[in-house]
């Protein structure tokens, strides 16, 4: 759990310099996250390119890895309409569609706000968020409890861009592989099976 503490005091951190403004103004107006982001996935696939032991995973249980998604799509969907019966002033259909966000919290909500309302657009943007930090926090609990895989469902569409890093330290650079894989499905599916849910 070390290394979930020193992720979230990082976050915290750079919560509180950014609330408070103590940061110079070129940092606060520039986004260089997302500069950082592309430079460690960067590094990430330098380490997973370079191991054959990655491809041969890749390549060998290339059936076995559609699986991966699909499992994430039914535990998503299960889960958030289990959800949505516990909770007052919410249906089925409004939880359905924020589960399919699958971590996608940036298109997923703006979809809803569009079709829906603004304030199951933001009940979205937060509930997938809180997914991806679930993730970056827990991901070393989440393997040694639930085995390798468990971060990448955790981390639903992020386990291809800002999770990865994480699942591939913590599962593998096998694992990795199969994250990026279900990552890129589980994008590509959110706008379709948001707008599905909200038209249906």
């Amino acid at each position: 759990m070390k290394d979930s503490f020193i992720i979230t005091g990082f976050f915290i951190l750079g919560l509180i310099l950014g609330i408070n403004k103590f940061l110079p103004k070129f940092l606060m107006e520039n986004t260089f996250s997302t500069y950082a982001l592309y430079l460690l996935l960067f590094f990430v696939g330098i380490s997973m390119g370079s191991d054959k032991k990655t491809w041969f995973f890749f390549f060998t249980k290339s059936l076995k890895l559609v699986f991966i998604p699909v499992s994430i799509i039914i535990g998503s969907l299960g889960g958030a309409a289990a959800v949505s019966i516990l909770l007052k002033g919410i249906t089925i259909k409004e939880a359905l569609a924020v589960g399919a966000g699958f971590g996608y919290y940036s298109l997923s909500s703006i979809i809803i706000a569009e079709l829906h309302s603004e304030a199951l657009g933001m009940t979205a943007l937060l509930s997938n968020i809180s997914r991806e930090i679930m993730t970056l926090v827990l991901t070393p609990f989440f393997v040694k409890c639930f085995g390798p895989l468990s971060p990448v469902a955790s981390g639903g569409a992020t386990a291809m861009d800002t999770t990865l890093p994480v699942i591939a330290k913590f599962s593998g650079k096998e694992i990795a592989a199969a994250a990026v894989f279900s990552g890129f499905v589980l994008t590509l599916i959110t706008p379709f099976a948001v707008t599905f849910i909200l038209n249906f």
